[in-house]
């Protein structure tokens, strides 16, 4: 214990590693600043726009009691201005106005403004039980606000990008096994704006040597892979927390179930509990409504569309305008999955031909595939040609978000842990497709991806998706 302290002592003096002074924030730059600014001023937006509706509508009911208008701002009551300060200062509690990906979680944005309106029902009754709040007011109000606030903070994502100037490039060290440091920071370098100023291998993670050049060299973040099991290997990170510098771990499966757990005394000893709750099963099922509810309405709004693509493939190529293909869904099932018609119509015929012009080892890609016919690579690059997987999503064969099914052919080459994908329903998008579509390379880190996304899923990270989604189809990232 004293040679480990020893190793660390130029970092602090202090014996306990919880000890350490805060660090000195870094000023906001003119980005943050505006999402900060146009955030805020969104939620505003949209809560006043939500009372105005509520307000509206119960003109023709019953009035706001006169015991709760103290004054009025702007034509909105006092009980809004005390409503919406409430609202503001828990998003900015729960980091919601941050420069992290906290500003995205749309779910906890809607949760927090019903927790609002629900303690206003509360505080009313137990204060004054005779007070009668109106119910038309107070319930359209409260539906109003977290609709219109998830859909501001949605549409400020979507249009923050083409508001403010592209991002500098920031600096990362990375700690890793020897044979993985090349690889991560190529992968780092060619699909983000950081750059690899440093670099360690895994095993000297709390040696002095590495520590004091992290110091040195003063990273935004620290990127470890594979923490080794050591017993105060936690120091490392208090050591990075008292010098301001962010860490960042890849996720592997037992880190993702110490993410979950929660902490117990369990016999005297210290252990991480993953239990299960009531309403497990509610987040699924409005997922699926989600899915049902988005896949009619895209149906119903996109017929038009779907019927001008089907025209001009015919003309294009004599053929039918539709492709079916087998492909791997929920716990190994084949299904036909539907997309309109990109190839030839014997494509499959003459795919045996093109193996060798393939690189990847599992899935077939091809950069200038021959079999493509003149419209194919319009509607390839706008993804036009997903749209008939609506239809599997209304089968009940797919889902908005999740792994993508992969043909026959791709999953026979599979190893054995990337069958996992399987023990969830199949996406017409997922996190592989927002993180890189055909610029992966290596299956094993798209089957990674689809791994973390089952591991972290939630209602929140399937939005966060589906605007990830909307945003690359339109600047046509990644696909060919």
């Amino acid at each position: 214990m004293n040679r480990f302290l020893a190793r660390t002592q130029p970092f602090s003096s202090k014996l306990d590693i919880r000890a350490t002074h805060l660090p000195n924030r870094k000023p906001l730059n003119f980005s943050s600043k505006l999402r900060f600014v146009c955030l805020l001023i969104g939620d505003i937006l949209a809560l006043a726009a939500a009372w105005g509706i509520a307000r509206f509508f119960n003109q023709f009911y019953s009035p706001i009691p006169q015991r709760l208008v103290w004054w009025v701002w702007f034509g909105l009551p006092s009980i809004f201005w005390i409503l919406g300060t409430i609202t503001l200062v828990l998003f900015a509690h729960h980091g919601l106005y941050s420069v992290s990906q906290s500003t995205r979680d749309y779910v906890k944005a809607g949760k927090t403004v019903s927790c609002v309106y629900l303690f206003l029902l509360l505080a009313a009754y137990f204060i004054e039980p005779s007070l009668d709040l109106p119910r038309s007011l107070f319930l359209t109000a409260w539906c109003s606000s977290v609709v219109l606030v998830v859909v501001s903070r949605l549409l400020s994502t979507l249009a923050f990008p083409y508001l403010v100037p592209v991002r500098k490039t920031e600096s990362v060290f990375l700690i890793a096994r020897a044979e993985r440091i090349r690889h991560l920071s190529e992968v780092i370098k060619r699909r983000s704006q950081y750059t690899v100023i440093g670099a360690a291998i895994v095993s000297t993670v709390n040696s002095s040597a590495t520590l004091r050049s992290i110091l040195v060299l003063q990273p935004e973040e620290v990127l470890l892979e594979d923490l080794p099991h050591l017993e105060l290997a936690s120091n490392f990170y208090w050591r990075l927390r008292s010098a301001g510098i962010s860490l960042r771990l890849l996720p592997s499966s037992r880190e993702m179930l110490y993410r979950r757990g929660i902490p117990e005394v369990f016999s005297g000893l210290p252990t991480l509990r993953i239990g299960t709750s009531l309403l497990q099963h509610f987040d699924y099922r409005l997922k699926r409504c989600m899915d049902i509810s988005l896949a009619l309405l895209g149906v119903f709004f996109l017929a038009p569309l779907l019927i001008l693509i089907a025209i001009a493939i015919k003309i294009s190529n004599p053929g039918p305008a539709f492709f079916q293909q087998e492909r791997i869904g929920l716990h190994g099932k084949v299904f036909h999955v539907w997309k309109f018609r990109t190839m030839l119509v014997n494509a499959p015929q003459l795919q045996a031909q093109l193996e060798s012009c393939n690189n990847s080892k599992v899935l077939f890609k091809v950069c200038n595939d021959p079999r493509i016919i003149p419209i194919g690579h319009f509607l390839r690059r706008t993804s036009l040609d997903e749209l008939p997987q609506l239809f599997n999503v209304l089968l009940g064969q797919m889902s908005l978000v999740g792994p993508r099914p992969l043909p026959l052919r791709d999953t026979a080459k599979f190893e054995t842990w990337h069958h996992i994908r399987h023990q969830v329903l199949p996406g017409i998008t997922g996190l592989w497709q927002v993180s890189g579509r055909s610029d992966i390379d290596d299956f094993d880190d798209a089957a990674r991806l689809d791994l973390h996304y089952i591991d972290n899923w939630s209602l929140n990270l399937d939005l966060e998706i589906l605007v990830e989604t909307i945003k690359i189809v339109c600047l046509r990232k990644g696909a060919y």
